[in-house]
């Protein structure tokens, strides 16, 4: 598998995003919003957006045709 840096880039924004949402929802603690400003704050704001455009772009390997990757895996076109 071919990891892109848009991939990696992505991938580690679902994780933070994952995270937050985990300490939001153990602790009712938002670490973005502590360390950007408050949830309003434009800087928060645009790491909530990034966040969650990487999630959209995250959903696109759920779509795509694995029966490509696993011809080329076998080395035959079947």
């Amino acid at each position: 598998m071919n990891t892109s840096a848009i991939d990696k880039t992505a991938l580690i924004l679902v994780i933070i995003g994952a995270l937050n949402w985990g300490l939001v929802g153990l602790f009712q603690y938002d670490l973005i919003a502590a360390i950007f400003g408050s949830s309003a704050a434009l800087a928060s704001r645009v790491i909530y957006t990034l966040i969650g455009l990487a999630g959209i772009y995250s959903l696109i390997p759920l779509f795509r045709d694995n029966r490509i990757e696993a011809r080329d895996v076998r080395g035959d076109d079947r």
